[in-house]
């Protein structure tokens, strides 16, 4: 398996949701994990940070975040230059898909457990 520098972005601490779920099967399957979300806190070993951090080589972005709040990291995902950004359930953000698309950047509406646990990822 390859190692896929990915950020998550909406990241929790709260165990009953989807991106602490995410992070914790990124590490447990040997990938490198960035996260980012409203507070700070620690996830598998993971540290979540509260503000856009420079980031080099990014294979993946799998947000967590209704359309809403993505506005905020448009550019900053698009800066990032990853090689695809995963759009997870209640993610869906056509806008979004245009504008990362223009740039060079893959979509992908998916989830990131059932891509993780069928080994898709």
């Amino acid at each position: 398996m390859k190692n896929k520098k990915t950020v998550v972005l909406g990241a929790t601490t709260k165990p009953d949701r989807y991106a602490f779920k995410a992070i914790t099967m990124l590490v447990e399957k040997g990938h490198t994990v960035l996260a980012i979300g409203q507070n700070q806190g620690e996830v598998a070993g993971v540290k979540i940070y509260t503000k856009q951090i420079p980031l080099t080589k990014i294979d993946s972005v799998t947000l967590y975040l209704n359309p809403l709040r993505q506005r905020d990291y448009y550019n900053y995902i698009i800066e990032t230059k990853p090689k695809r950004v995963i759009f997870n359930p209640g993610t869906e953000n056509p806008e979004f898909y245009q504008l990362l698309q223009s740039n060079g950047i893959k979509v992908e509406v998916a989830c990131t457990l059932v891509l993780l646990a069928t080994n898709q990822y």
